[in-house]
């Protein structure tokens, strides 16, 4: 897993990568209480894996921006950007792809995905999500920010 700083911004990728990003997005289940939860995307396409939304940059388009269009997209959330969640890079078609994550609070959620990549979303506790993850990198991640703890998520009041 590869890390970044804190900012997100410090480490420029391998000049033969393919650049990507996305988002942990979290909502609380109910007004009252701490119970936090986020989604993940499942696609169809890519073997019916269950991961976090993620996605390619276009030309010109920041980490950010990207993340936050990509979330849009492959979620239907409309989201609050938060603080950088970290990274993870693996092989892909003979180069390397880095993915930068940021924490992001659902404002708003459409219940149908507005992209052709991800066939349903679900809303799980962090515990549940773990579990369906497809891929280890992306549980690794998610672990090591519920060891840090859920700071960001409790901060909403």
């Amino acid at each position: 897993m590869v890390q970044h700083t804190v900012d997100g911004q410090s480490t420029k990728p391998h000049p033969a990568s393919l650049r990507a990003a996305g988002g942990i997005v979290w909502r609380r289940r109910d007004d009252a209480g701490s119970d936090a939860e986020l989604i993940l995307i499942h696609r169809r396409r890519y073997g019916g894996d269950w991961t976090l939304p993620k996605g390619k940059l276009h030309p010109d388009e920041t980490w950010q921006e990207a993340a936050l269009r990509e979330v849009r997209e492959e979620t239907g959330c409309e989201v609050e950007l938060g603080p950088f969640a970290g990274a993870i890079s693996y092989p892909v078609e003979g180069m390397i792809k880095v993915v930068r994550f940021w924490h992001m609070r659902c404002l708003a959620f459409e219940a149908h995905p507005r992209d052709d990549e991800a066939d349903a979303v679900a809303w799980l506790q962090p515990d549940e999500a773990q579990q369906r993850m497809t891929y280890e990198d992306e549980r690794s991640l998610l672990m090591d920010t519920l060891a840090g703890g859920l700071a960001y998520v409790e901060g909403w009041r």
